[in-house]
């Protein structure tokens, strides 16, 4: 007789992994995005609906723009750069322990920050201080002991944010107001120079990757050129020369928006992990023009440049780049759910509504709330989607086994 065909029944489905503290603390993406836009959401939510539970030294507008910039923006930006660190260098930063370490100095200072008294502040600035130089240290040792030359500067622009916090920090102490709007907008500026870097090299390269048949110039030279512009700008700002300032800072928009175009941007409208980081590059090459024309003298409110470049801006790019890198490090496949979708859709409604609520009207303080309910349900969305998944090992891990087949014999009966 025939040998007959039999297929063993598959295994169950492979139980879903536990939560694990060596998973969660494995690169420094896990917890600071998790912790980036966890505050994100309460920070904003406490300067619109509860300013009165912001006792702290630093208090008011000063707390609002502080945590939004290195609260919020930088924290995302560190917790990126540890992880990109390991990939350009081979070395992992900070892990384990020491990387809750760093994720608990940037705890004390939330807290401090919104805590009555002069100790509880001092205790703040060393946490929040520790932190960036920290950070800095570990990209710069890995960078140093691989000979990373290509990103020797980054190390240095993380060292420029913890300095120009330092300044904003002591300005806040004095309550010198002048002063205070100096270093928030240096550090502005450093995080924007930091942003262009990162998302020039990283966006034509996740583009040409997810469009078939896309070809995208490596814009190396205007890169170099838009470096140098952006550190001529913070120095002038910084040299009080805010007519140099304003030149730099226009030139450095202006590449940003050429490059912008050269991207081809029409192609990539279908894919939203792609037309989301398109969406926050040109918000920011707008936002650095709006803040030249201010430096410039020009008829711009004072609110405008900070609210375009960090919202439009920062804030598109942050919720694109958040999920592309972390689909990627937890090994998920590069593909967006209604979910995602939803959080990148909410974040630009959020930042045109805040855009509009700058507009003095009647209807202002509604814009505000409504900017405010659509940051937080962004940022709600993409806490709900991905904590479950940054607290447990990567999808690939452990891939089971495929469902076996074999040819079994059947007995012959004996004649």
């Amino acid at each position: 007789m025939p040998s007959l065909l039999t297929i063993d029944e598959p295994a169950a489905p492979p139980r879903r992994p536990r939560p694990q503290w060596r998973a969660f603390t494995e690169m420094g993406f896990r917890p600071l995005y998790l912790a980036g836009c966890l505050w994100a959401l309460v920070s904003v939510w406490l300067w619109v609906h509860a300013p009165g539970r912001i006792t702290g030294l630093m208090a008011g507008v000063f707390w609002h723009a502080h945590e939004m910039l290195w609260g919020f923006v930088a924290t995302i930006a560190v917790g990126f750069l540890l992880t990109a660190g390991a990939n350009w260098t081979g070395k992992n930063p900070l892990r384990g322990n020491a990387l809750a370490l760093l994720c608990l100095l940037w705890l004390v200072a939330r807290v401090g920050y919104l805590t009555p008294g002069r100790p509880a502040y001092v205790i703040a600035v060393v946490a929040d201080l520790g932190f960036f130089v920290w950070g800095a240290a570990a990209l710069g040792r890995a960078v140093w002991v691989t000979r990373n030359q290509r990103n020797a500067g980054v190390p240095v622009l993380m060292l420029g944010l913890a300095a120009t916090n330092a300044l904003y920090l002591w300005a806040a102490a004095q309550g010198d107001y002048l002063a205070v709007m100096r270093y928030f907008n240096a550090g502005l500026l450093c995080m924007a120079v930091l942003t262009l870097l990162i998302a020039r090299r990283v966006i034509p390269f996740f583009a040409k990757r997810a469009v078939t048949g896309l070809d995208i110039a490596a814009q190396t030279r205007s890169g170099h050129w838009q470096l140098g512009t952006g550190v001529a700008a913070i120095a002038g700002l910084l040299a009080g020369q805010p007519r140099l300032a304003a030149a730099a800072l226009t030139a450095t928009g202006l590449i940003a928006l050429w490059q912008w175009v050269s991207w081809k941007p029409w192609a990539v409208r279908r894919v939203p992990l792609l037309w989301i980081l398109y969406a926050g590059y040109v918000g920011l090459g707008a936002g650095l023009l709006v803040g030249a024309a201010q430096l410039a003298g020009e008829v711009v409110r004072l609110a405008w440049p900070a609210h375009v470049i960090g919202v439009a801006g920062f804030s598109v790019l942050i919720v694109g780049m958040v999920t592309r890198t972390a689909l990627g490090h937890l090994g998920r496949p590069l593909q967006t759910d209604r979910c995602m979708v939803a959080s990148f859709v909410l974040v630009i409604v959020a930042a045109l509504l805040r855009l509009a609520a700058l507009w003095p009207s009647v209807a202002a303080t509604g814009l505000l709330h409504a900017a405010t309910s659509a940051w937080g349900l962004a940022m709600a969305l993409y806490l709900w989607r991905f904590f479950p998944l940054m607290i447990r090992p990567r999808a690939d891990a452990a891939k089971p086994a495929a469902p076996m087949m074999r040819v079994m014999p059947v007995a012959r009966p004996r004649v």
